[in-house]
């Protein structure tokens, strides 16, 4: 199967102009730094093809005649092939934003052959760009990101970004050399809470957690150290008010984390279970990584709280991480002291994830076609 590496023009290829965005004059064509050689890597390396696809507000119209857009773009193009490099086809489309026009990224009617053709690996393949439009066509395609800057995606939107990165070396340097890490970066802000995330589910179990609970950084350091993440939680809460806003959001930026993290899911186990003893307590937890949000819980705890993590929290923790990934996931546990239970029973999800998140092949795990 073929792999694609869908190309952005505009601020990817070539320097976007910070006034009017158009680059219309031989004057306003530049090329981001390493372009034509890291592109070039790329394209001896005969893994991808190369397809441009990009936006063009109002091409041929008043706001921006043909005469002053092809120049400069053949002029592009042919410097690009000086250097080897070619693009299979390239796909522009003319409209304006405000029309959401089907063929305008993020959506994908000028790609349609792509998704129907079974010999292209979309799975593998990536959208490169610099605006978060381009991540999202990527989520579209079934395909992975990678994303040139630091633009942000809008709160709660759970993207396919493989690589962030500032640099053309980075890019090739990723898509040749480096096995592909599947990774999440979540920022979440309210009026109450402000949160951080960073997650590499293919981790060492390294960590560095801070919510201002101490419990909860326990137990996120015992998450990370037995599922083998890297773990960066950093949230900023109104503890001063009660502590069920920051573990609420904590929650639901972790499952946003893992969700943008896991992908498609193509390869992996998807299923993940593990019983898990401390002194007298037994806990038994089960996931499914299925895209349905379910939580079975069969847990009593006596005590009001643990080291500032409100026991009556504990079940909303699980409960708001199913529903963002979302997944299924059933905990069980039998103790006397709560302390225990608590600690027994995260470290039984994370041996389930663990589990759960293993690649052992290329399918997706799935008689539906999709998760």
């Amino acid at each position: 199967m073929q792999k694609i590496l869908f190309i952005d023009r505009d601020g990817t290829l070539i320097v976007e102009p910070p006034t009017d965005f158009q680059v219309d004059s031989y004057e306003k064509l530049a090329f981001l730094p390493g372009v034509m050689r890291h592109l070039h890597r790329i394209v001896a390396s005969g893994q991808y093809r190369l397809v441009m696809v990009t936006n063009q507000d109002g091409l041929g119209t008043e706001s921006f005649p043909e005469e002053t857009f092809w120049p400069a773009h053949r002029k592009m193009l042919d410097i690009l092939e000086s250097e080897g490099i070619r693009f299979d086809e390239i796909l522009i489309d003319r409209t304006f934003e405000h029309e959401q026009a089907p063929t305008r990224k993020p959506r994908t009617g000028l790609l349609t052959h792509y998704l129907n053709n079974p010999a292209i690996d979309l799975a593998n393949s990536f959208v490169i760009g610099d605006r978060i439009t381009d991540i999202e066509l990527a989520k579209n395609l079934g395909a992975q990101g990678i994303l040139i800057g630091q633009a942000q995606a809008p709160e709660g939107e759970v993207l396919p970004i493989a690589l962030r990165t500032d640099s053309w070396e980075g890019i090739a340097n990723f898509l040749l050399t480096s096995k592909p890490q599947r990774s999440a970066e979540i920022r979440r802000e309210t009026k109450e809470t402000k949160i951080h995330i960073r997650l590499q589910l293919d981790g060492q179990g390294r960590y560095s957690n801070d919510t201002g609970i101490g419990f909860l950084d326990h137990m996120l350091d015992q998450l990370a150290m037995h599922a083998g993440l890297n773990l960066e939680v950093l949230a900023q809460g109104d503890l001063h008010i009660d502590h069920h806003h920051t573990i609420e959001d904590t929650a639901i930026a972790l499952g946003q984390a893992f969700a943008q993290a896991l992908g498609d899911k193509r390869g992996m186990e998807r299923y993940g279970f593990f019983n898990l003893v401390m002194d007298e307590t037994l806990a038994q937890v089960a996931i499914d990584f299925s895209g349905r949000a379910s939580l079975v819980w069969d847990v009593q705890l006596r005590r009001e709280a643990v080291g500032g993590f409100p026991c009556e929290m504990v079940s909303h923790f699980f409960k708001s991480f199913a529903d963002q990934v979302p997944c299924n996931l059933h905990i069980r546990c039998s103790g006397e002291n709560d302390h225990h239970q608590i600690e027994a029973i995260f470290k039984s999800f994370a041996k389930s994830i663990k589990m759960a998140k293993q690649i052992t092949g290329t399918a997706l795990p799935s008689t539906k076609g999709m998760l």
